[in-house]
């Protein structure tokens, strides 16, 4: 299958620099406010510059968090997810390995929010909440104090977007707070590995071939929309990521450094009656190893979703997110066959 690349004269992804978010005079905002709602509207993409220094990573800070990538399959195998390793106790955290046969070829880690806060987000009896593995701290000398740091600035980046677009929408900057405090946000760290002869011609779905061009012309990230709500990405220089436009063509999401790549969630689309766009994406391959850091801003599991106050009331049932993001997560395949786990899980621990 070939697919409509955009011309060159197509919408691009837009930079801003948010700098003026973290200053301490919100009127400061109101250019930045205005532009990240226009990229939010139109593309549902955004290339970000001006973030505090702690939430920014340089080639030296990637390889810090991919170190964990190093670790010996013995080690990794302690951390992966019960799907993959039936007798670990963690469902929803942890390791997931590459699985051929699938569009999607990756291979990570996912990673909640107790490695920044503790034992406070850890809820037993729901996976959503569980104790997020780690490897031990000889295995990997200031990895998790190093992943710690950046958890809590990626959490400061996302809540300065949230509240730029709750102006944007015009209503108070802090409406959406209080529902993402002791949230479910995820740290992952992925690795798209070079997908080999073998695992090729087990892959029976013609969708993987998108292009006649040889130097770029296999899917390795499935395309998907994300599921909640504002997805803040940090990637390895090596390009692959595209967003797809309302035309149906694709577009690059370039690997600049020095920026983070800023996307949304369907929770976030449906929460806003559309005013903020959840746009398709994928990953392509050219046989280079690619990395790349994407934190998930997620509310807490309890946290209701209603319509806006600007917003008619019956505008949509409201839901909790927890379960919407259990039953949506179950789709992708490093989830696959999970969709029970959870309400197993609760009703052992009720």
């Amino acid at each position: 299958m070939i697919d409509v690349i955009a011309p060159r004269e197509a919408p691009r992804i837009p930079f801003v620099d948010v700098g003026p978010l973290f200053e301490t005079y919100p009127e400061t905002a109101a250019p930045v406010d205005h532009a990240l709602s226009a990229a939010a509207r139109d593309v549902g993409f955004v290339s970000i510059r001006g973030v505090p220094e702690e939430a920014m990573l340089d080639a030296s800070g990637r390889a810090r968090l991919l170190a964990i990538f190093g670790m010996d399959d013995a080690q990794k195998r302690r951390l992966c997810r019960r799907k993959f390793v039936p007798e670990n106790p963690n469902i929803y955290r942890g390791w997931f390995p590459a699985q051929p046969g699938n569009l999607t070829f990756k291979e990570g880690i996912d990673i909640g929010g107790d490695v920044a806060h503790g034992h406070a987000l850890i809820e037993v009896g729901d996976p959503l909440r569980e104790r997020t593995p780690l490897p031990d701290d000889d295995a990997l000398p200031g990895w998790r104090m190093a992943v710690a740091t950046y958890y809590r600035a990626m959490e400061r980046v996302a809540q300065a977007v949230m509240r730029s677009l709750a102006r944007g929408l015009g209503v108070d900057a802090g409406y959406f707070d209080a529902s993402f405090h002791h949230g479910l946000s995820t740290l992952r760290m992925i690795r798209y590995p070079p997908r080999h002869a073998a695992e090729l011609a087990a892959l029976a779905d013609p969708a993987i071939q998108i292009s006649s061009d040889p130097a770029r012309q296999r899917i390795v990230g499935a395309p998907h929309t994300d599921s909640g709500f504002i997805t803040l990405l940090t990637q390895d220089g090596v390009a692959g990521l595209q967003a797809r436009l309302r035309s149906g063509a694709w577009i690059d999401v370039p690997p600049v450094e020095g920026t983070l790549v800023v996307n949304f969630g369907q929770v976030l689309e449906k929460w806003s009656a559309g005013r903020i766009r959840a746009t398709e994406h994928r990953v392509l391959g050219n046989g280079v190893e690619r990395f790349s850091i994407p934190f998930f801003y997620e509310a807490r599991a309890d946290a209701m979703i209603s319509p806006l106050p600007i917003d008619r009331a019956d505008a949509f049932e409201p839901f909790q997110f927890g379960d919407y993001l259990w039953n949506r997560i179950t789709s992708f395949v490093e989830f696959r066959g999970m969709e029970k786990e959870r309400s197993a899980a609760q009703a052992v621990s009720g």
